[in-house]
């Protein structure tokens, strides 16, 4: 009987699973953008003008809401063009469907705005999402949502502009948010030196699984910070080499005791800021506190 029973069941289970995970992720998609009023209305009125033909039993209406479904599919495609376009762009740029190539391009955009800043000593942080999405992550930001360049990194970041405050996300080969505000870290073991700009850094990664970028404006000393580990004061080959084994996906080992290496080793307690010493600057390490202006 309870075999019986389970096999009644699976199906229905499973259509209910794949449903609501559908519509969870179409909301989360569509939520904060222009069209988010009109899905509410719309799906409110369609709702309201549904349960009122059922309880009244109207008929001639029950027939032409069924007629009229297929142009309402229609309308919904233009109506929602920008965002359906948002969700399918979103998807390309995904890892499972972005070549090495691309990757590799998109290391590339980084690391030429990154020497640049470095060299004229403008501070900035640049967030590269994987696979959790950082707006949950962030207090506020500013949505740009254009393409990656080196030219449009150096301009978000340059002094006395208005968004050159906070951080970047990066998603894929577009910028997606400037002037972020990111977690801080809670770490008490951090150098004196290690100022809110890097500080943010390892808060971000302790919490999500991006790399994070931050480029000092007091030296124009690079690090990045990943899985709450900080390392400050590469060279720009040293971080291309790093770029390029967590985010060019051929290149990490996907066995099962890859994975749980990995999963092991992610659990283990962040330790100690690794400090290294950039070919452009001297032995010692600056004790200037940095803050973010």
């Amino acid at each position: 009987m309870t075999w019986e029973l389970i096999q009644a069941m699976w199906r229905p289970a499973v259509e209910i699973a794949i449903l609501t995970v559908g519509f969870y992720y179409a909301f989360r998609f569509i939520k904060g953008t222009r069209g988010a009023p009109i899905v509410v209305g719309f799906l409110g009125l369609l709702l309201t003008f549904g349960m009122v033909t059922y309880f009244l039993n109207l008929e001639v209406l029950r027939w032409l809401l069924g007629a009229f479904l297929a142009f309402i599919t229609v309308s919904l495609v233009v109506i929602f063009q920008p965002e359906l376009r948002r969700i399918l762009a979103e998807l390309g740029n995904l890892p499972l469907f972005a070549t090495v190539h691309e990757q590799r391009e998109n290391i590339e955009v980084i690391l030429q705005a990154v020497e640049r800043l470095s060299e004229l000593r403008i501070g900035a942080l640049i967030a590269i999402e994987q696979s959790i999405q950082l707006q949950e992550a962030v207090e506020s930001g500013i949505v740009v949502d254009c393409q990656a360049t080196p030219e449009m990194l150096e301009t978000i970041f340059f002094p006395n502009n208005a968004i050159h405050d906070g951080g970047v996300i990066m998603r894929g080969d577009r910028i997606a948010c400037a002037a972020c505000i990111f977690p801080l870290t809670q770490r008490q073991d951090l150098h004196k030196s290690v100022g809110t700009r890097h500080r943010a850094a390892i808060g971000l990664s302790e919490e999500t699984d991006a790399v994070v970028v931050a480029v000092s404006e007091e030296t124009g000393a690079v690090s990045y910070a990943y899985k709450g580990q900080f390392v400050r004061g590469v060279t720009i080959e040293a971080l291309r080499a790093f770029l390029t084994s967590v985010l060019v996906t051929p290149t990490r080992s996907r066995s099962f005791l890859g994975w749980i290496r990995e999963w092991t080793r992610d659990r283990i307690r962040p330790g100690p800021v690794v400090l290294r010493k950039d070919a452009a600057e001297t032995s010692t390490v600056t004790s200037t506190t940095e803050t973010v202006k």
